[in-house]
Parts: C-alpha cells; structure tokens; sequence
C-alpha cells in the first residue's frame, strides 16, 4: 500500500509496536460518547478503531459492532482487548474502499480517523450505513482559527498534564511514544471548527458539533425516521 494511505498504516503500526499506554485524550470523551449511542442499539461500527478501547465500551450497548481499522498492528491490538466480547468482529479495512450495506447499522462512530479521510465525502458515507434512526457519532481534532479556540488550547494543556498523572501515572506518555505520535502528526492535516459546522449543517441537518477541551470536537446526528416508520 503507497501514498496517505500506506503512510498511515505504517505510522500506526509503528505506534501499536510500542504497545497500549491506555489513557489518552480521545479515551476521556468516550463516556460522552456512550452516551449517545441509540437504546436498543442491534449493529454498531466504529470506522478507525485503533486499539478497540471505544469498540469494547460499544460491545456493552450493542448486539454486535464491527470495527474496522487500515493498521495490522493496530487490528492485533484490539482483537486481543476484544477476544472475550461475543458478537464483535474486528477487520483490517480501509474504509474508503471496504464495501459496508447502506442502512444497516444503528449507531456508525469514528474517533480521531476522519482527518485522515475527505471530510464531506465520509461524513456523506458514514450517514448513508445508517438506519432511519441511527445515531452518527464523530470526535476528532480540529485546527486552531479564532481566538476562542486559542483560548482554550491554552486552558487545556494543564487539564491534560493533570489528567495524564491521574490516569496513567505519568504526566506525559514514554518518549517513544511520544516521538511516534509527533512523526505521525507533522503529516496530519486537521479541519477548523467552521468547516466541520458548515458541512454538518450541508450534509446532516441538524448535526450538533461541539468544541471540547482537549484539541477535540464532536459531532452527533441522528438520521431522521422515514416517512411511515415509526423508529429505527
């Protein structure tokens, strides 16, 4: 595999060669995440998977959830957190060619993957495998472009140091890891928060985006029920 694509894969299986240092920024949003995935959930996806720390949460509130990842290394990660959750499938995919049914799953959530993916195009995608009903859900980082959004990256880098001591015993992650994860960034090409509100609002009519503390936001949408259906 050549291009983004392969680079990416190959940043990510470098970074699960270090193995897991477990809290990161995007596990602290999980349980708000959790909260939005629909009651009665039968099929959920997680586009990016990573390690499967928000697939094995999502195995709790769904029936089943395939989770799928572009890394090998990563893949290998999450199906062994996931080896004893029944009706989960974790597969190595690029989401942008993986052939997915339209319509088919309750709940479809990305998290920290769709800067890596045209944003209107898999957003347009992600929503179309849902059913009428079904609840979209993205956390992803966003690029600095008002003064608000300075201000509070600046707010968060305490939080963040105090979090990291909290959950994982240390202020910062090990210096691999660390070196791993700016290699992979100094690539990384992140939207603002006004062109993530301006292709919600285009695309998914009433989709709440959010900015939240840590250098993330959030996107949640549900797909309207259609005309005669009652639910999901």
């Amino acid at each position: 595999m050549t291009g983004p694509a392969g680079r990416i894969r190959a940043d990510f299986d470098r970074i699960a060669a270090l193995g897991e240092d477990g809290w990161d920024h995007n596990a602290h949003y999980h349980p708000f995440l959790l909260r939005h995935v629909p009651p009665g959930c039968r099929a959920a996806l997680e586009v990016g998977c990573g390690s499967g720390a928000f697939a094995r949460m999502l195995a709790g509130r769904a029936a089943t959830v395939l989770a799928v990842d572009l890394s090998p290394g990563m893949v290998r990660l999450a199906r062994g957190r996931l080896a004893a959750c029944p009706g989960v499938e974790v597969r190595v995919a690029d989401f942008a060619d993986e052939e997915l049914p339209r319509g088919s799953f309750d709940c479809v959530a990305s998290i920290a993957t769709l800067h890596h993916l045209p944003l209107r195009s898999t957003l347009a995608r992600m929503a179309g495998l849902l059913r009428p009903g079904g609840v979209l859900l993205v956390l992803d980082l966003f690029r600095p472009a008002t003064l608000a959004d300075r201000l509070c990256g600046a707010a968060a880098l305490p939080v963040s140091l105090g979090l990291g001591l909290a959950r994982r015993g240390r202020l910062r992650p090990p210096r691999a890891v660390r070196e791993a994860w700016r290699a992979h960034a100094r690539e990384d090409v992140y939207p603002t928060l006004a062109e993530v509100r301006r292709a919600g609002a285009e695309l998914l009519p009433g989709a709440r985006v959010r900015r939240h503390l840590l250098w993330r936001y959030s996107l949640v949408w549900t797909r309207p029920a259609e005309p005669g259906l009652r639910g999901p």
